[in-house]
């Protein structure tokens, strides 16, 4: 929709002198025949012209004629597409007004309100910005839009997760802020049954005081006066916080749904009003866009018709010369004879003949074109006659007219369904009246039901908070006393803890001693036994190769014989003390794992060290070291050894002590699958039953492997005293019987050693039964501390669980109290309710009143003033009777006026031209009678026509540039130094040209 002209009208709206210059079209050769004088050539000349230029008028109309079509579907097009244009502008402009408004309305950070007013401010012209903007730019600017349109729904998006993320922290806060202040009413409370319990003990001294003396004094009784009057007060109970929020909040959200429905409304009517104001906005600037495009059309056509006006200048000025000359030549021909003409000296007969022809030709055009002219001056005057009739009837319309229009029928239909409406509305007030009446009457009932309810459930609330209070004291007090108990529990706990840490790191530290004691004695042992070994050995080896000197050597082996003796005991009492004091610390290591097993698992009901779990029977008891827990190789290994020690003795004793050792065998691994039966039933302890019993097989193969190696030896023993009877054997026998006295001194040495560190074992021995004893009284100790804190727990379950029901039961009457007062603030609320519609429908009712008043007397000021206007409109119909003759008669002499004015100012102009005609005459008898011939006269006319030619501002240089805005024509030099001089007006017309409205004008 933009302000410029299309190419198509500019070409349409320029002058046909410009067009023709643009034009080359190719003319066809015409022959002119003879011509013997320029007025000849000018009328052969304008013939052709005339023809020409009717060929190309009519060309001109078809192409104006397909050109309108093709404007006026375009035109159509055009408002269509505008009109879609604008609804999508419409709408989108209105969603993102309503985006923003609910962003206000949001409290969001609205960052880009700038931005939305330069684009409102920018929207509003819409389509005369995109008749401005190119491809690209429209892309770019309707991109941006669309951002803007995204970023903020995006941030109603954003402000809307804000709103709830508000709401969901402000619904914590109210639980947490509920709790809390139930907390801090629940201590309150426990306070006040103390400071009751306080002041009862005190009133029961005061009492005992008073039966004593029997003397109370006045200052007493006042105190006591005012201590009851303070519990009464501290008894009636006051409004709380809680109660007082509540009755806030309810009133706020009440208001904040009214305000929410008012801004809704008023968020409705805003949209309604906006979307109007767009329709209004869009129609506006539609009608700007067609009052410019009707302005450059007014333009146009005052340019073609000053165009016009400037041809028929010219035409007419044409017309008066041709007349001129015909009228020179009657005079100069028509005094002569037409017979006479014929014998004209110095003109020929052919030529005069011509001239003559076209004599009558010009006559009967002449004639026929008075003709036209006086039709076309009484059509004028009839039309004239017509206009000034039709205005007169425009003026003064009949009754009829207006009884016949759609406005007048329409306002008769409004009147009868108002005067319907006021019917009903009369109706509907009586039975308004009668429904208030009632109204009032079910209200007062209703409020007093209400009353009555509310007392009710007062007193109601009263009796069950007193018994909550009841309830809380008691509870209160029972909570109280466990927590003291548990205190003490828990103290006690601690100092047990202490040293039952300090006991098992001095455990620890004695396990470790005793480990490595242990290590020191096997391997001493080993020693001992592979000495007795290489004695037994040699012994043999002298019996088997010497027995001659058996009894020069029987001596040594009587004396050897206690010797080994002696030594098989004194292996036998620290194998033994070993066993003994090997089973301890491991009894002591599995106790010492049994405590750490239990703290780890921190379990409220802590096992005894000693019990069992399940309720088993305890199979080995551990205080006691019976049973000896050392590993089961080592016991093997050690058992091995002190049989090879006995090689010396008979095969039967050998089986004996095997066979006992079998059945010790036997009974360590009963023991252990006791033990391995006691730990499976502790889940826990998995991986203790895998070793167990991985232990225990590895026990059995190694039993199974001792005897077959006691196979093996025996039959070894056979082979080897066949084999002990050779002579190389005697001699190794008495290097044998050196060493087997070294060895025996070597041995009293470490006999003396081993002596020394039984001692050391036998105290060491003392020490650890000692701590055993400590340990199991420790244990003890530790079992009757678990019995009363389980005890203890047990009893704290049972008042937790008592205070839970309590909770609950406090709970659900809270909620009940909640609920109740909800119920009394919502009738509250709904009797404030009816008593503000009571009063509304009073005010309503006196005003309904007054307006009923107002109406009934302006119903009788419109019936007096009917009266009067059908009084006045009857006097005015025959004025108008009156006044349509007059006007009638006026009409006709308007008609005869007009008409006689239009023929005088048709002869005024007839006689203007007859007197124009007549002074060309005179100027051209004068121009003649100073010229005297004719080439003096063609050379008058040659400067006439170069002073047409030559530039009318400066009359210097030739016209060779046009203006393209009004088609003046000038010099190029005159045109460039008013540019360039900035007086860019045309010196002619005032129009103003650019550096692009003036061109070169090529003459040939």
């Amino acid at each position: 929709m933009s302000n410029k002209r299309p190419a198509e009208e500019a070409a349409s709206s320029s002058s046909g002198a410009p067009a023709a210059k643009k034009m080359a079209i190719p003319y066809d050769s015409l022959q002119l025949g003879k011509i013997y004088s320029l007025e000849e050539l000018d009328l052969k000349v304008l013939v052709f012209q005339n023809k020409k230029l009717a060929e190309r008028i009519e060309q001109r109309k078809k192409a104006e004629t397909e050109l309108r079509k093709r404007i006026e579907q375009l035109e159509n097009r055009q408002r269509t597409d505008d009109a879609v244009l604008m609804i999508v502008n419409r709408y989108w402009n209105q969603l993102d007004e309503d985006v923003r408004v609910l962003l206000q309305r949001f409290d969001a950070e609205t960052s880009d309100e700038t931005e939305t007013k330069n684009e409102s401010s920018e929207l509003t012209s819409f389509l005369t910005l995109l008749s401005t903007w190119d491809k690209q730019e429209l892309e770019e600017k309707l991109g941006q839009r669309v951002e803007f349109s995204k970023r903020a729904i995006g941030k109603l998006l954003q402000a809307f997760d804000r709103m709830l993320q508000r709401n969901e922290k402000l619904h914590h806060a109210m639980e947490d802020k509920v709790e809390q202040e139930q907390e801090s009413l629940i201590e309150e409370a426990g306070k006040a049954a103390e400071e009751k319990d306080e002041k009862d003990e005190k009133k029961e001294d005061g009492e005992e005081a008073e039966e004593k003396d029997k003397k109370p004094s006045s200052e007493e009784e006042e105190k006591s006066e005012k201590t009851v009057a303070e519990e009464d007060k501290e008894k009636i109970p006051e409004p709380s916080l809680r109660e007082v929020v509540k009755g806030e909040l309810c009133d706020l959200k009440h208001e904040t749904k009214e305000l929410h429905n008012l801004v809704t409304q008023l968020h409705q009517r805003h949209h309604e009003h906006t979307l109007r104001i767009s329709e209004l906005q869009d129609k506006l600037t539609a009608s700007e866009t067609e009052i410019a495009e009707l302005k450059n059309k007014v333009d146009d056509l005052e340019y073609m018709y000053e165009k016009s006006e400037h041809k028929n200048d010219s035409l007419e000025r044409r017309v008066t010369e041709v007349s001129e000359r015909l009228q020179v030549y009657q005079e100069t021909t028509g005094n002569m004879p037409i017979s006479g003409l014929k014998n004209v000296p110095g003109v020929p007969s052919g030529r005069l003949d011509e001239i003559l022809s076209e004599l009558e030709e010009h006559k009967e055009l002449s004639a026929n074109r008075l003709m036209e002219l006086e039709k076309l001056s009484g059509d004028y005057q009839e039309t004239l006659t017509e206009v000034e009739k039709l205005k007169m009837d425009l003026q003064h319309l009949p009754e009829n007219v207006i009884l016949e229009t759609t406005e007048y029928k329409c306002l008769q239909s409004q009147f009868s369904v108002l005067y319907n409406e006021s019917m009903q509305i009369r109706t509907q007030l009586e039975e308004i009246r009668n429904q208030m009446t009632i109204n009032k009457n079910n209200h007062g009932r209703q409020i007093e039901q209400m009353e009555i309810d509310e007392l009710e459930g007062q007193k109601q609330m009263r009796t069950e908070m007193i018994q909550v209070e009841d309830n809380l004291a008691q509870t209160r007090k029972e909570y109280d006393m466990l927590r003291i108990e548990f205190e003490q529990a828990m103290a006690a706990n601690d100092q047990n803890l202490t040293i039952n840490r300090e006991m098992r790191n001095l455990i620890q530290s004695l396990q470790n001693h005793n480990q490595q004691l242990k290590m020191e004695s096997a391997r001493y042992k080993r020693k001992l036994r592979e000495a007795n070994v290489d004695i037994n050995k040699l012994k043999q080896e002298l019996a088997v190769t010497n027995p001659s000197s058996s009894l020069a050597s029987t001596t040594t082996p009587a004396a050897s014989a206690p010797t080994a003796a002696a030594s098989a005991g004194q292996q036998q009492q620290p194998s033994d003390s070993a066993s003994g004091s090997s089973s301890n610390p491991a009894a002591d290591s599995k106790e010492g794992i049994t405590t750490v097993k239990e703290e780890a698992q921190g379990s409220p009901v802590k096992t005894e060290p000693g019990s069992i779990p399940g309720g088993q029977t305890p199979a080995v008891k551990k205080e006691e070291g019976e049973i000896p827990t050392t590993p089961v190789k080592k016991e093997e290994e050690d058992e091995g050894e002190f049989k090879e020690t006995k090689n010396g003795r008979g095969d039967g004793e050998l089986v004996k002590d095997l066979r006992n050792q079998l059945k010790k065998s036997q009974d360590n691994v009963r023991e252990l699958k006791l033990l391995l039966d006691t730990y499976k039933a502790a889940p826990k302890e998995q991986r203790d039953k895998i070793q167990l019993m991985s232990a225990e097989k590895k026990a059995r193969q190694e039993v199974e492997e001792l005897k077959a190696h006691i196979k093996r030896m025996q039959e070894a023993e056979r082979r080897e005293r066949r084999k002990l009877a050779d002579d190389d054997a005697l001699r190794k026998i008495k290097k044998m019987e050196e060493t087997i006295v070294e060895l025996q001194k070597n041995l009293s040495s470490q006999k003396q050693r081993e002596e020394a560190l039984l001692n050391d074992l036998d105290v060491t021995g003392q020490a650890f039964e000692d701590m055993q004893e400590q340990n199991t009284r420790l244990l003890q100790q530790l079992r009757e501390k678990d019995d009363a804190n389980f005890k203890l727990m047990s009893e704290r379950i049972k008042s937790n669980q008592i205070q839970k029901l309590l909770r609950e039961d406090k709970d659900v009457l809270q909620e009940q109290v909640a609920t109740l007062q909800t119920q009394v603030e919502a009738q509250n609320l709904v009797v404030r309710s009816l008593e503000e519609k009571e009063r509304v429908l009073h005010n309503s009712l006196a005003t309904v009143e007054k307006e009923q008043g107002l109406t009934q007397q302006a119903m009788e000021m419109h019936k007096r003033k009917a009266v009067e206007s059908s009084q006045t409109a009857a006097d005015l119909k025959l004025h108008l009777d009156k006044y349509q003759a007059q006007l009638k008669e006026a009409q006709v002499a308007v008609a005869e006026k007009t008409a006689s004015l239009e023929q005088e100012v048709f002869k005024y102009k007839r006689m203007q031209e007859e007197v124009a005609k007549l002074n060309r005459k005179l100027e051209r008898s004068k121009k003649i009678e100073m010229a005297g011939a004719a080439d003096e006269v063609l050379l008058e006319e040659i400067k006439e026509y170069k002073e047409h030619l030559t530039c009318p501002s400066c009359k210097v240089n030739k016209k060779d540039a046009v203006l393209t805005k009004c088609f003046h024509v000038f010099c190029l030099e005159c045109l460039r130094t008013r540019y360039e001089t900035r007086q860019r007006k045309c010196p002619k017309c005032n129009a103003g040209f650019g550096a692009n409205d003036f061109h070169r004008l090529y003459l040939s």
